[in-house]
């Protein structure tokens, strides 16, 4: 295999590693996500079959044997919060219960199965006869579905019903309205890939639609609506008549097997009746390619609610033509003239003389009328969406594709959509605010579907190349930023081989020493190279990677800070860092010509404390000259203490990181040190920001204190919610105490005999000379969090107690999701981390912090109350 065949290969198969986060991507962008209420179809989607006012026979809590009943409140997943019949608004008796433990059942079971209604013994008094009080609040309720209480569809969400392997009716909307038998093969959140019944081997004519889609029935709605079961014209030729009517006969006899519960269509749209006639002309877009509007005609009408549209062609020899099916209230089809009254470009028909298009002209040559605006059902801009928000849609090319989608146009109820990420680049998409191959943001996530990402992500996750890539090949590479690309092939004035402005190779030399900052494997993984091309260019892209590969990229970019006292010699460029949540901008100063890269890369270097060759002009093929691999993370101390002041200061103003280990006192750091090892012990971010044997990770976590005040020298674009009491208290004293700041000789001492200190004190830590990298969870001790005491049992808390009870952990802020949803003790300990993702809308992090709130409360119950 060739160099340009390794990098091709190297570079596509890094493409499906891609993370990308949609948090990121829109600050970023500085878009916004369109409104979840704007997608109705995904909300239908989301209902679990239950709905407050429903009611339900409830087995009573003082005595098993009997029963009484309830209505629903409210639901979360699948918990559901029920008042007993009879306690009328009082809310004091509310209670959850888990749909799948609970002893549930649909109104009417008690009788048939001989069991006990019995009135509960708190509000005996109020219902003196049982019979009358029944029969009077039972007239006319709406029981709970039989099938999400009992048997194996308990507890599931009504669209998990749809299993591969189940059997629906699809309509053909190309040519006819004959319906054929189809098999789910997927299930993705609603959007179903199917397959034609008696082609199990073949996936060339599958389709995906969402299941509320109008042309979808399920099994039997052909037969009950007067249509005929008939395989489309696509794959008829492809079995004998004879076959197909050997599938038909087998489907029929394995109807109950694949059903699937009527219930699940009843918010399917319903189709109205239409007034269009044959031979009228309209506008419309094609669905199998709606990029444009066009000029078609009703081609035929079927009856009430289904007609015939073909777009025009008015071209002789034509051997195809683009009709499909609609009804009154499909997507995609308008009036005459509603292109102009919009200012929207209409394409001519193909064949058509001139190119400027008259529809006055056009219907006097056909010889036909157009469709009365009263045929078409009103548009409404009342949606919710805006230009540039974004979303993700479906690719009417490849609809296996869901791709990021920026909403460039908007035109009364349709939205104009420019797809990104997709495999082959598409124009904009016109687009219904009620279609249903848009969702909103998030939805390939929540469903484990991979959503295409844009291709500027994979830039910084390209793994390292290991051939070397020869000069006149170095145009192709696809390890360099996009702008880069594009400004080395297009701007032949700066990239000129040894040009003044052209910077040379810059080399990742992932074998050298990395320092304290840096960590190695995000090290390694780095492209081998940048460049060449234009110096502030190329460096800015370094230095972005450097930031990215770093433990704490905000420190990184606070170590790379152009210092306002220092002298001007270069370019400022504007960069950026993100770290625990927050986002850092700050200005870099970077040199211009290239007669100066090499001392900008050793100097860079030097002020992150690795090995000047880390980075840099010079490729590092066996023995790095500086003979840095015999340092490690807890030796650099020594190293920088020797070539630092020979060669650069750290700039004025700035901290050195060694100033902080010394200057708390030893009581404090004992509290912070359990406090921070606390929080990270249940953080949902991985353990790569700590580095052990390095002064982040042997120092405890007095450095991410120090980073608090350091880096209030960045521009922060984002701030966390809160602040602990102790983060602040601590940041006060480090100011205090920065002010008498001892000399860098005193401070290397110091720190030497204050880690010794810190390693017998704190043996969790120990971690040998040579490793550099940062610790893998398992090699991690953190003490345990201390055991909770309760005062009171939890299962009779109420609502006030569970958000006094949060009020005093560090998940305060969600006290009043649970006040608004009168969450008591009882419903604290059915919590789960799917049901509070989906129930309070809470990114994973804060839920994974909450759960961990609710597994404490859980433990001290059974091990102070379950006896």
């Amino acid at each position: 295999m060739n160099g340009e065949q390794q990098h091709d290969a190297d570079a596509g198969s890094s493409v499906e590693e891609v993370e990308f986060s949609w948090d990121e991507y829109l600050e970023d962008t500085g878009a916004i996500a369109a409104p979840h209420g704007s997608f109705k179809h995904v909300d239908t989607s989301l209902q679990n079959g239950f709905a407050p006012g429903m009611k339900l026979e409830v087995a009573v809590k003082s005595d098993q044997n009997t029963y009484w009943v309830a209505t629903i409140i409210t639901t979360c997943g699948q918990l559901l919060l029920l008042r007993y019949d009879g306690y009328g608004e009082d809310r004091k008796a509310d209670f959850w219960c888990d749909i799948m433990t609970a002893d549930l059942h649909p109104i009417g079971w008690c009788e048939q199965n001989k069991k006990i209604l019995k009135v509960p013994e708190g509000i005996k008094d109020k219902i003196p006869d049982q019979e009358e009080f029944l029969q009077r609040v039972l007239k006319g309720a709406c029981s709970a579905p039989a099938n999400l209480l009992e048997g194996l569809h308990r507890g599931k969400n009504p669209l998990d019903l749809i299993a591969p392997g189940s059997r629906l009716e699809l309509q053909n909307v190309r040519d006819s309205l004959e319906a054929w038998i189809v098999n789910v093969v997927e299930n993705v959140g609603g959007r179903l890939k199917l397959r034609y019944e008696g082609l199990e081997d073949s996936d060339k004519f599958d389709q995906w639609l969402f299941y509320l889609d109008p042309f979808l029935h399920q099994v039997g709605w052909a037969a009950q609506h007067g249509y005929s079961l008939q395989p489309p014209l696509a794959i008829r030729s492809l079995k004998s008549e004879a076959d197909w009517q050997e599938i038909l006969k087998k489907v029929k006899e394995e109807e109950e097997e694949s059903s699937i519960p009527t219930d699940l269509f009843k918010d399917k749209p319903v189709i109205g009746v239409h007034s269009f006639s044959e031979g009228m002309k309209l506008e419309a877009v094609d669905p199998m390619a709606p990029f444009v509007i066009s000029p078609a005609t009703v081609l035929k009408v079927y009856n009430e609610k289904y007609f015939m549209i073909e777009i025009d062609d008015l071209r002789p020899d034509r051997t195809t033509s683009q009709s499909y099916i609609c009804h009154v209230n499909s997507a995609g089809i308008f009036p005459v003239q509603w292109s102009l009254k919009n200012g929207l470009h209409l394409i001519p028909p193909p064949g058509y003389p001139g190119q400027d298009f008259d529809w006055a002209d056009y219907l006097k040559q056909c010889g036909a009328e157009a469709a009365p605006q009263s045929c078409f059902p009103s548009l409404t801009s009342d949606h919710g969406f805006k230009e540039n928000m974004k979303l993700e849609a479906v690719n009417p090319v490849d609809p296996e594709e869901v791709c990021i989608a920026t909403v460039t146009k908007l035109k009364d109820s349709y939205l104009w959509l420019q797809l990104e990420g997709s495999k082959k680049p598409v124009p904009d998409c016109i687009v219904s605010v009620e279609s249903m191959n848009i969702f909103p943001v998030g939805w390939c996530e929540t469903n484990g579907y991979q959503l295409r990402p844009p291709r500027k992500a994979i830039v910084n996750k390209q793994k390292k190349i290991a051939v070397v890539q020869p000069e006149k090949q170095i145009l192709s590479s696809r390890t360099v930023h996009d702008g880069l690309k594009n400004q080395e092939m297009n701007s032949s004035d700066t990239v000129v081989i040894n040009g003044k402005y052209c910077c040379p190779k810059i080399y990742f030399n992932h074998r050298c020493f990395s320092g304290p900052y840096l960590n190695k494997g995000r090290i390694a993984e780095l492209p081998q190279s940048v460049g060449p091309g234009n110096c502030v260019l190329v460096l800015k892209e370094v230095l972005t990677l450097l930031i990215n590969a770093a433990y704490k990229p905000s420190r990184v970019l606070r170590e790379l800070q152009l210092d306002e006292e220092a002298a001007w010699h270069g370019h400022g460029e504007t960069l950026k860092a993100k770290y625990k949540g927050k986002s850092y901008r700050a200005t870099v100063e970077v040199v211009r010509t290239a007669d100066r890269v090499a001392d900008f890369c050793r100097k860079t270097c030097i002020k992150l404390e690795c090995c000047p060759n880390l980075f840099g002009p010079q490729m590092v093929l066996d023995k790095c000259s500086e003979n840095c691999s015999v340092l490690t993370k807890t030796k650099y101390t020594h190293y920088y203490g020797k070539r630092k002041n020979k060669r650069i200061g750290r700039p004025p103003g700035g901290h050195s990181n060694l100033e902080v280990a010394m200057k708390k006192p030893n009581k404090r750091r004992k509290r912070r040190k359990h406090f921070f090892v606390h929080k990270k012990k249940h953080s949902s971010t991985s353990v790569d920001n700590t580095p052990a044997g390095s002064p982040q990770g042997s120092g405890g976590e007095e450095e991410d204190d120090q980073d608090e005040v350091d880096e209030e020298s960045l521009t922060e674009d984002s701030t966390s919610e809160h602040q602990d009491e102790l983060l602040e208290e601590s940041e006060v004293s480090e100011k205090k105490s920065l002010s008498s700041s001892p000399t860098q000789s005193e401070l290397s001492h110091s720190l030497a005999q204050d880690r010794d200190k810190r390693k017998r004190k704190l043996r969790t830590f120990s971690f040998s000379d040579d490793e550099n990298k940062p610790p893998l969870p398992k090699d991690i001790k953190v003490e345990a969090a201390e055991k909770l005491q309760l005062d009171s049992n939890p299962l009779e808390w109420s609502v006030a107690d569970v958000v006094r009870f949060l009020k005093s952990t560090d998940c305060a802020p969600l006290a009043r999701i649970f006040l608004d949803q009168e969450i008591d003790g009882q419903a604290l300990l059915l919590l789960t981390l799917p049901t509070v993702q989906e129930c309070m809308d809470l990114k994973l992090g804060p839920a994974i912090k909450l759960c961990h709130h609710i597994e404490r409360v859980k433990l001290a119950f059974y091990q102070q109350f379950a006896n």
